[in-house]
């Protein structure tokens, strides 16, 4: 497998003489994260078996959210908090695109574009919950900020993962929307909604303080389908939600010159490979670095982290158990011992470099295991 780490040593130079005027201190931290995640510049941890008394030094990861590397831990974390959120309605899949002529705008102010991207369309969902004769109500979603296609290239967009139901707060009722057996699932309209979104979005934007493009588009893009329970659209989103906009294992060849990587094709639905230099691929996987401090993913309505005990109540009431993500997420690999096999733990942290494997074993730290 080639690493990303790997392609950055080795165009890190040419990507910065062509790029370095559009580089903010969040792509050069990124970059020097990931260039030393698990080398042998990073800091190491101690490893030691479980059977025998074989130790060895493993380098650290960066922790970077942008790493492909790194973080499949939080991944999980983040799909088991959601999981434990089900409710028994079904789910939709609903995405609001940023339209093409404010990528620009969107590249300049950043976190606030983001931001007000995926302000507007939980409100704009929001909105079409309460005037909907079904549910007259407050829904819940789980909203997740994409900045990138499969082939990589820049395209804001939010995905909201939202159950046809909603809460009265003043009725104290609960009600969800039934699916037509004749048409299959049906939230609401997508013209519709994209129409409501755009007049929020571009409102937003100028309250905001800042200039519209001269010329955008009547017609936006909003897609709204039905994702059954929920499940594989959340493992969907939570894949790269904290592991960068690419997978090594798709990282296909790296030569002197350029960098090859595969896709899938979302029309065809089969793989593509696209090659470039590396430098320009370095730029493709930087450009979608976010803000430092910004959430992309965030729930809203009665699935915010501070309904808590409305969904405990909801789930008993309902007789609708929590779900476990464990059947959908691979847990992480252990560290095997070389000698004779078995599991080896972690008995020390954050080494810096100078300590040698051929030492004595530190006194573990209190609680380690």
């Amino acid at each position: 497998m080639i690493r990303l780490a790997q392609v950055i040593d080795t165009f890190e130079a040419d990507f910065l003489a062509q790029y370095r005027d559009r580089l903010t201190s969040d792509h050069h931290r990124a970059l020097a994260a990931m260039k030393q995640c698990r080398t042998e510049a990073s800091p190491k941890m101690q490893v030691q078996c479980t059977e025998c008394d074989h130790r060895k030094l493993v380098p650290h990861s960066c922790g970077h959210r942008h790493c492909p590397h790194c973080q499949h831990h939080e991944s999980q974390q983040w799909l088991e908090r959601q999981m434990q959120k089900q409710v028994p309605a079904e789910y939709f899949l609903l995405t609001f695109t940023l339209p093409s002529e404010f990528r620009a705008l969107s590249w300049a102010h950043p976190r606030v574009v983001y931001d007000l991207l995926m302000r507007c369309a939980w409100e704009t969902v929001r909105t079409f919950s309460h005037n909907d004769k079904p549910l007259q109500g407050t829904p819940g979603a789980i909203a997740v900020l994409h900045t990138n296609t499969r082939r990589l290239d820049y395209h804001p967009h939010v995905h909201l993962v939202m159950p046809a139901a909603a809460v009265d707060g003043q009725r104290k009722q609960w009600r969800t929307k039934r699916r037509s057996k004749t048409k299959g699932g049906y939230l609401f309209n997508h013209k519709a909604l994209a129409k409501v979104f755009r007049a929020k979005l571009l409102a937003s934007i100028e309250a905001a303080g800042l200039t519209l493009p001269d010329h955008y588009p009547m017609a936006w893009v909003v897609d709204c389908k039905s994702v059954g329970t929920g499940e594989k659209a959340l493992i969907y989103l939570g894949r790269y939600l904290y592991r960068g906009v690419i997978a090594e294992k798709d990282i296909l060849a790296c030569t002197a010159s350029q960098v090859s990587f595969r896709y899938r094709n979302g029309k065809t639905m089969k793989l593509e490979r696209r090659t470039m230099s590396g430098a320009q691929f370095l730029w493709l996987v930087l450009q979608h670095v976010l803000p430092k401090g910004f959430r992309r993913a965030r729930n809203f309505g009665f699935l915010h982290p501070n309904c808590k005990r409305l969904i405990a109540l909801l789930q008993v009431l309902l007789r609708r158990a929590p779900g476990r993500a464990a059947a959908w997420v691979k847990p992480r690999a252990p560290i095997v011992c070389a000698c004779c096999g078995a599991v080896m733990m972690i008995v020390r942290t954050r080494i810096r470099s100078g300590y040698s494997e051929g030492m004595p074993p530190p006194i573990a730290p209190e609680g380690a295991h």
